[in-house]
């Protein structure tokens, strides 16, 4: 690993941890990876040695500019102000700014969390796909509700934005549950558009250096 470098603590099927993986592709930002396992051993994200960077046991993580920074928004904003170019995250509009927070927060904080690892675990083995496919229907239906007023070619206007990269991974986590996206044409047609994207495919969880062979794309 190169000194200096920006170094990401990621997991390849977080969706969080992609969240930031796109970003870093937007900007333009080379960085080394170090993997961390959500499953094996128990869960990698609680040794000791992980929880000295983000006591919260949870990916992402990135060091970068000499400090490390945890939770996937928090992450994102700091890109953005501190690197600006090529592509803009946040609108400058106030208006809309507002809506990208609005609805990023929607995504990692609505939805998301509620049918993570560890909620799936509590809910039983039985329950997990149930469970899933509500939670996820029930934030879909208010995001895309939501994005009939805000959306253009993306879900903010026609620019891409923070709330686009929480967009694309909640979509993969809501096919990977089995979820029927007919009733959210507005989320399917934005998600298809940022598919073709090569932010979003060099970031692309079966394209990580811990994808399991079985999950890897060409």
């Amino acid at each position: 690993m190169q000194a200096g470098k920006p170094l990401l603590y990621s997991y390849f099927r977080s969706s969080c941890s992609w969240r930031v993986r796109i970003a870093l592709a937007l900007k333009g930002i080379d960085y080394d990876i170090c993997p961390i396992n959500l499953s094996k051993d128990g869960g990698q994200q609680f040794t000791k040695e992980f929880q000295t960077l983000n006591p919260m046991s949870q990916v992402p993580a990135l060091k970068i500019d000499g400090i490390t920074l945890s939770q996937s928004l928090a992450i994102i904003e700091y890109l953005e102000e501190t690197r600006p170019t090529p592509i803009r995250l946040l609108p400058e509009d106030p208006k809309k700014r507002a809506s990208v927070r609005m609805i990023s927060d929607l995504i990692a904080s609505g939805i998301q969390p509620l049918q993570n690892l560890d909620v799936l675990k509590k809910v039983g083995q039985e329950n997990q796909l149930a469970w899933a496919q509500t939670v996820i229907s029930s934030g879909f239906a208010a995001l895309e509700n939501i994005l009939q007023s805000t959306a253009g070619k993306f879900c903010v206007g026609n620019e891409i934005s923070m709330a686009d990269l929480c967009l694309a991974p909640q979509v993969a986590n809501a096919e990977r549950f089995k979820v029927d996206l007919s009733p959210y044409p507005t989320i399917s047609r934005i998600n298809k558009t940022l598919l073709t994207m090569e932010a979003f495919q060099v970031s692309h969880p079966f394209k990580q250096p811990d994808t399991p062979p079985e999950f890897r794309a060409c």
